[in-house]
């Protein structure tokens, strides 16, 4: 796959997709979310690939959508097109693990199509904010919901009615993000984890992420309910009975994805 704003490379089971538009911070133009959403197409389809990473810069993420593109829209105009749920939300769509791994600036968009992956691995020198007050109007993309599911009222009002930016090490501390490294190590450990992720059954861990993301949707007695469900119909794959008869016969399994 070849993207003006991407660039895709695949290491056996996981695909990284990197925001590639140093010049802006990889804001995030039409272009590029048009593009994203191309690529997590085709990689769901792609039976060899298990999890995908998607990272930017060193320096940026994504430090918010494009501005130049937004700043005469109408609200007829935005209404109709609702750019955020067509391009954007395919991310959160994507049915396959993805991890988003974070350095530098996830501002505005940034921090919300990041907040649309499985989890954050941050680098220590991560920057998340959502400062759209600061330009007339507010999140848009899903940031005054993710946002405050993952963090908490109080926490997401102070970023939200701010703009201030919340270190990693805060991020890390209210739940945003799921680890915090050094720079230098976030894409070997984010590969890690996405390579452990590729090597598991692809459906349970699809159903896994399914059941997880379903607890935020739903109350308590129906994501039991449906967890519940899930866990019994994985006793009709073969993955079930090889995960658990490499168990007992203490070697590692060898999943055929069915």
């Amino acid at each position: 796959m070849t993207y003006n704003t991407l660039e895709v490379t695949k290491d056996g089971g996981v695909c990284i997709i990197k925001l590639n538009r140093p010049k802006a911070l990889n804001a995030l133009c039409a272009e590029l979310t048009k593009e994203l959403d191309d690529a997590l197409t085709k990689l769901e389809a792609d039976d060899k690939i298990g999890c995908v990473i998607l990272t930017g810069s060193e320096k940026a993420f994504a430090a918010g959508a494009d501005i130049t593109e937004l700043k005469d829209g109408t609200f007829l105009g935005m209404y109709k097109h609702d750019v955020f749920g067509l391009y954007w939300e395919s991310v959160a769509r994507f049915r396959k693990p993805i991890i988003a791994a974070v350095a530098g600036y996830a501002l505005g968009g940034g921090c919300e199509i990041a907040m649309m992956c499985d989890f954050i691995i941050a680098a220590d020198n991560a920057r998340f904010g959502q400062p759209e007050i600061n330009l007339g109007v507010m999140p848009g993309a899903g940031g005054t919901q993710r946002l405050t599911k993952a963090v908490g009222k109080s926490k997401a009002m102070d970023m939200c009615l701010t703009g201030r930016m919340m270190k990693a090490d805060e991020a890390h501390a209210c739940g945003l993000v799921s680890r915090v490294v050094p720079l230098d190590d976030l894409m070997e450990t984010t590969l890690e984890a996405a390579k452990k992720i590729a090597a598991q059954s692809q459906p349970i861990a699809m159903m896994t992420k399914e059941a997880v993301n379903t607890s935020f949707e739903t109350t308590l007695s129906q994501g039991i309910h449906f967890e519940r469900r899930l866990f019994q119909s994985m006793f009709s794959t073969e993955d079930q009975k090889e995960g658990m008869a490499a168990f007992i016969e203490k070697r590692k399994p060898h999943f055929n994805n069915k």
